[in-house]
Order: structure tokens, then C-alpha cells, then sequence
């Protein structure tokens, strides 16, 4: 029986090994081209190892615990420095890892979800009070929206916007003390979405895929046009009392360019129901059959013109044979797509749902207790290239810790 256990601790070692060789591969590979635009060798070696200390260190990702894997207080001041005070552009290095991952598994869409980072006190660039639906209570938060890019195999953020209210962009003692560029400007969480996004389609050489958000709180007539002046295809869950002008030859000749909510709008599409397998992604669970309509719509009229280009709408109804009709509503001008092509984008977002809770928290995407504006955005920029070497890698990210509020 000795003799099994030292067998099996042995199994044990050896795969740990194993994975620890596979994360230290694929953090030489992506680093290589993550930092080249660094110009300075000791920059690339405390970009190393601010990335290996995320993916090493246990509990809260705080610039001291990752310095303690490498020498310290002198390491820590070091790293310090070149989260919070050095001059390295983090721009280069986000776009590196998104051409990166674009290569070695590209992505079907980009799908823009929000994040919400709770703080003890209020020095944090971007912290206002904000009620959590939650835990039922206001609290001092950061915002901020992430850019994921989702491929078959995986999703990582690429990109990621830090949402600055008011209060900091017209105080100037806060804004000189955050280091906040004089380019930031008010805008709202799904500006800062949709903004983030169209920095990848710009400037940085990749594909345009579709932009998914669930734009339920959003103000989606503002973020139509603005995707589709961008030439950005678009799939947006929106709620059910947002209301569209109805084109669909398949509705009543009554409502034929009535206003009516997308809720009423489904409601009167029940007839043209159509089933569709769906299973979810890497699992091996079985399949099960949900029910979708689309009907093309048009944006109210009240709101303004259609946009320049005329893209057409089309409203996507989603539900469960048996459950509510419609249990999701979205909405796209990909209407070349069958609605079992929609239905399996829009879950997309429950795929970086699972790997922001499983792989980017672990991680420390939340972690920063900084107050910089840079600062912040560096961290960010570092905890997405960790997570990238992480579902590179199959390595297993450091266990969870219970949400703590940071300073």
C-alpha cells in the first residue's frame, strides 16, 4: 500500500510538472511578441514576471505576494515602478496578444461584457458609488468594460476600457493625481464597450468580427448606429420593452411599421417558431432543442433616420420547448445567419461568463489597489496575458479566494 501511495504521489508530481512546463512554454512564446514593443530588457523581464506571479502566487495578486517570488522588498519596488510609475505603453502589448491569439485560434466574435470591481475606500482612479443588485447595498465601485476574444476552443480579453464618472473628469486635483489623460471624456458604460471594441477594429490590424453585448441597460439605438458607421456587424440582447418599427412580411399586415416591444413583437412571431439542437460548448452533456424566431425590424423612427448604409434588423427570440416565450431577446443585422448560427453566438457570452469567474478572477484581473490611471490599465493588460497563457496552456489557474473589497 506504501508502495501504491509513492506511486501515486509520483503521478501526481509528474503531471504538475508537466503542466508547469506547458505554461512556461507558452508564456515564452506569447512573450516574445507580447513585449517586444518594450524598449528596454529589464521592462521584458518585469513584464515576465508580473505575468508568472499571476499565475503563481496564491490569494490576492497584489504587487507585493507577486514580489515575493522574486526577491522582496527590493523586487517589489522594482515592479512598483513599472506598473504605477514607468512610461511603457500598454497599447502595443494589448494589440501583440490579440494578433497572438488571432493565430493560434481565431476568434468567431468579440463579445464586450462589463465588470465591476468593489473598493473599500474612494482613492481609486474611477471609483463612485454605485447600488449592487447583488448584495442589495451602494457601494464604492470600479467600472470598466472588457473586450473578450471568443474563439471554439476558448475566450480571452483583449482589450479594456475604464469607465470615469463625472466626478473624476471634473475634478481636476483628481484627475492630476490619477495621472488621467487630458483626451478622457464623459462617457457612458456602453460607450466605453463600444469604443473598446472599434480600438481593435481600427487600428490594429485584425479581422472584424461581430460585436455581442447584452445591451439591456444600454442605449441601443446610440450603439447601432454607432457599430454599424463602423461597418461592425452587431448581435445585442436587448429587453423586452424596447420597442421597433415592424417590417416582417410574416407579421399581421396590421402592425406592418408599428411600434410594439420586442416582447410584443415575439409574442405575434409564435407561429413562425422554428426548433434548434443546441449543446453546449466542450461538454459532452446532452443536446436540447430551444425554439428561435427572427423577424426583421426597424429602429423607431423618433429616434432618427436609419443609419446611411440601411443595414436591415433583425429581432432574435430565443426559448425552451415548455419554459417562457421568449426567455431572450436580441438583436442583429447579421441576417444572412440562420437562427441556429445566432442562438449559438449569442451564448458566447455565457462561455466568457465561465472564464472570467474560472480563469481571469483567479488570475487577478481585480486585484489592482492602485490609484493610477496607468497603473490600472497595465495590471489589466498583464492579468489578460496571464489568463491567455492559462487557456494556452490548460494549466490550472491559482484557487479562487472569497471576494475580497480592495482599498
Amino acid at each position: 500500500m506504501h508502495t501504491r501511495l509513492q506511486e501515486r504521489t509520483g503521478d501526481i508530481d509528474t503531471i504538475r510538472a508537466a503542466r508547469t512546463a506547458a505554461k512556461d512554454g507558452v508564456l515564452e512564446e506569447l512573450g516574445a511578441a507580447l513585449f517586444e514593443s518594450l524598449p528596454r530588457s529589464d521592462q521584458r523581464r518585469r513584464g515576465m514576471e508580473y505575468v508568472q506571479g499571476l499565475l503563481g502566487v496564491q490569494g490576492r495578486k497584489s504587487i507585493r505576494n507577486i514580489s515575493s517570488l522574486f526577491g522582496g522588498e527590493a523586487a517589489e519596488q522594482s515592479l512598483h515602478h513599472f506598473i504605477s510609475g514607468s512610461t511603457w505603453d500598454w497599447g502595443p502589448v494589448r494589440r501583440a496578444l490579440a494578433l497572438h491569439l488571432e493565430e493560434v485560434s481565431p476568434a468567431r466574435a468579440y463579445v464586450l461584457r462589463p465588470m465591476v470591481i468593489p473598493k473599500a475606500g474612494d482613492s481609486s482612479v474611477g471609483v463612485d458609488r454605485r447600488f449592487d443588485p447583488g448584495r442589495g447595498q451602494v457601494m464604492n465601485v470600479q467600472q470598466a468594460v472588457g473586450v473578450w476574444a471568443v474563439s471554439e476552443e476558448h475566450s480571452t480579453p483583449v482589450n479594456w476600457r475604464l469607465y470615469l464618472p463625472e466626478t473624476w473628469l471634473d475634478d481636476a486635483t483628481r484627475r492630476r493625481q490619477a495621472s488621467i489623460p487630458e483626451s478622457a471624456a464623459p462617457e457612458t458604460m456602453d460607450q466605453c464597450g463600444v469604443e473598446a471594441y472599434l480600438d481593435i477594429t481600427r487600428g490594429w490590424g485584425l479581422p472584424v468580427r461581430p460585436a455581442v453585448m447584452d445591451a439591456r441597460e444600454a442605449d441601443v439605438v446610440a450603439t447601432v448606429r454607432r457599430l454599424q458607421a463602423a461597418d461592425a456587424p452587431l448581435l445585442l440582447r436587448v429587453s423586452a420593452n424596447r420597442r421597433f418599427s415592424a417590417t416582417d412580411p410574416g407579421l399581421p399586415r396590421s402592425v406592418a411599421e408599428t411600434e410594439l416591444t420586442a416582447h410584443q413583437l415575439m409574442m405575434m412571431a409564435r407561429p413562425l417558431r422554428q426548433p434548434v439542437i443546441q449543446r453546449r460548448p466542450g461538454t459532452g452533456g446532452p443536446a436540447r432543442a430551444a425554439l428561435t424566431a427572427a423577424v426583421r425590424v426597424e429602429l423607431p423612427r423618433r429616434a432618427g433616420r436609419r443609419s446611411s448604409r440601411g443595414r436591415e434588423l433583425v429581432l432574435l427570440g430565443i426559448g425552451e420547448n415548455g419554459g417562457r416565450w421568449p426567455a431572450e431577446l436580441w438583436l442583429t443585422d447579421l441576417t444572412d445567419l440562420h437562427p441556429a448560427q445566432l442562438l449559438r453566438l449569442s451564448r458566447l457570452t455565457r462561455r466568457v461568463d465561465r472564464d472570467f469567474a474560472d480563469i481571469a478572477e483567479p488570475v487577478g484581473i481585480k486585484d489592482f489597489s492602485g490609484r493610477s490611471f496607468s497603473g490600472w490599465h497595465r495590471h489589466a493588460t498583464l492579468a489578460s496575458a496571464a489568463h491567455a497563457v492559462a487557456v494556452l496552456s490548460g494549466a490550472p489557474t491559482p484557487e479562487p479566494q472569497p471576494e475580497q473589497v480592495s482599498a
